[in-house]
């Protein structure tokens, strides 16, 4: 009888992925309103000073510290500098009305915020400073957010809208950015249906088509959806090949066990190679790894290819812990850790498991961790419901008040 292989640890099993992921070469220069979700392939550098000039933080009045030192102060009203405009040289015992982001006139060196100025009803030409600014105050320094020629955002960068915003306050039109990652996805089943569809005898819905795939769009890959596959051993091998062109990974969901129905072992293997197996985590486990030859092409290489398994929790969180950093990687970005955050947990877990788990969990109104009551593989809307992952290393058992390791799930789906 031959003796099963130990089971790979979590950190094992994405060492040895993230070993073999080489990041996507091509990059494509795109309009600032086509960069969203899209990865900087070079360093970007401003065009111009952010702010251009000194300028106001605040609506109120610019003046001179000197001629302020006293709480009280009363000064001239000499000019108005809105917005847009630029003021003149502040003479001595005169104040500037000013608004937010209007340039900084010469001769003043602090603004104090209108709701420290008094303008008498009698002297409607005049100011009282009821505080005496200090130098600088409520100035927002030439450069002090981006400096011309220094770099304004960093290669790898993934482009949300704040980066956009950089960019855009940086003067740039378009960007540099690495070509969309290709993902094939085919899904395994006879019992498969797609809504909208009849339900077969003893069917389900395919739940993992359209939450994997969203998954993929998340990240900013170019996904490719090729439906539900039948379970059989030629028909998975024909949908391999059909993947395997013009695609830079291949991603299936379902038939990753040992069953006489389960043919994406033989059939990768057929088609190409397959590396990795099982993986000691809950939910989990069945997690296939390997490659598969570009169909047609003898010479043309190989598509990445990973096998998730087809409870749709399991798939979800395979999904998320090892494809996603893998992802990550073929994108050339240089962070593929998400951040997680030592938490307290608000619910007892007795009973150990000897596998890495990743429990549904969600943050409650006071700071700590409720758990989803059935942490089945099955129920994905354990997933809905929870706005993060509780990592339970294995052998560990959670009481009330335990600190925990929290993974929440927006730092996993970007």
């Amino acid at each position: 009888m031959t003796k099963k292989p130990p089971m790979l640890t979590a950190h094992e099993a994405l060492e040895h992925l993230l070993s073999h992921a080489k990041p996507v070469e091509e990059q494509e220069s795109v309009a600032m309103q086509s960069a969203l979700g899209r990865v900087l392939a070079q360093d970007v550098n401003s065009l111009v000073d952010v702010p251009p000039v000194d300028n106001t933080a605040m609506d109120g009045y610019a003046v001179s510290s000197f001629d302020t030192a006293i709480p009280g102060s009363m000064l001239k009203i000499g000019q108005r500098i809105p917005a847009g405009s630029v003021g003149i040289q502040l003479t001595p015992g005169t104040a500037a009305r000013i608004f937010t982001g209007a340039p900084i006139p010469s001769g003043a060196d602090a603004v104090v915020m209108q709701e420290d100025c008094i303008i008498l009803e009698t002297h409607s030409d005049q100011v009282q400073v009821t505080i005496a600014p200090t130098a600088g105050q409520w100035i927002r320094r030439r450069g002090e957010d981006l400096t011309a020629g220094k770099t304004a955002l960093t290669a790898g960068t993934f482009l949300r809208p704040q980066e956009l915003g950089v960019a855009a306050s940086a003067g740039l039109t378009h960007l540099d950015v690495k070509r969309r990652v290709k993902v094939a996805a085919f899904f395994t089943g006879d019992e498969l249906s797609l809504p909208g569809q009849p339900l077969k005898p003893g069917g389900i819905y395919n739940s993992n088509r359209d939450t994997l795939l969203a998954c993929l769009q998340s990240l900013g890959c170019e996904p490719t959806d090729l439906g539900i596959v039948p379970d059989r051993l030629e028909a998975t091998r024909e949908a391999l090949r059909r993947a395997s062109q013009d695609h830079d990974l291949i991603i299936t969901s379902g038939g990753v066990s040992v069953g006489e129905e389960d043919h994406i072992k033989p059939a990768v293997s057929a088609e190409g190679r397959l590396d990795l197996w099982q993986i000691a985590i809950k939910p989990g486990k069945p997690l296939a790894f390997g490659a598969v030859r570009k169909s047609g092409q003898p010479d043309g290489g190989e598509v990445w290819f990973m096998g998730l398994p087809g409870n749709p929790v399991s798939s979800f969180v395979t999904f998320l812990l090892f494809v996603r950093p893998f992802i990550l990687r073929l994108q050339g970005r240089p962070v593929v850790t998400p951040q997680s955050y030592p938490m307290r947990a608000d619910f007892n877990w007795p009973k150990a498991d000897r596998r890495n788990e990743f429990l549904r969990v969600k943050i409650n109104d006071q700071g700590g961790l409720d758990l989803f009551p059935n942490q089945s593989s099955g129920v994905l809307t354990s997933a809905s419901w929870g706005d993060g992952l509780l990592d339970c290393p294995p052998g560990q058992t959670i009481q009330v008040g335990d600190m925990v390791k929290y993974i929440p799930f927006n730092a996993l789906l970007t």
